[in-house]
């Protein structure tokens, strides 16, 4: 699955800060561009874990596709 991700540098920590602007709250950083990148894959993919959840007993639940 491919995720638009933003890049910067901040030159006052002399990192590279990265988010992707589909998931809110999905950010990392890195000491350079491939470090960066690397850090929010991981942070994507915890980002999109499921989260257990306790349903009452007799719930059921679907999936959807948007």
């Amino acid at each position: 699955m491919k995720w638009r991700v933003v890049l910067e540098f901040d030159e006052e920590i002399s990192e590279w800060a990265v988010w992707c602007p589909e998931l809110p709250g999905c950010t990392s950083a890195g000491e350079t561009e491939e470090e960066a990148l690397e850090n929010i894959r991981e942070a994507i993919e915890l980002y999109l874990q499921p989260d257990p959840y306790p349903f009452a007993p007799k719930a059921v639940t679907r999936e959807v596709f948007v």
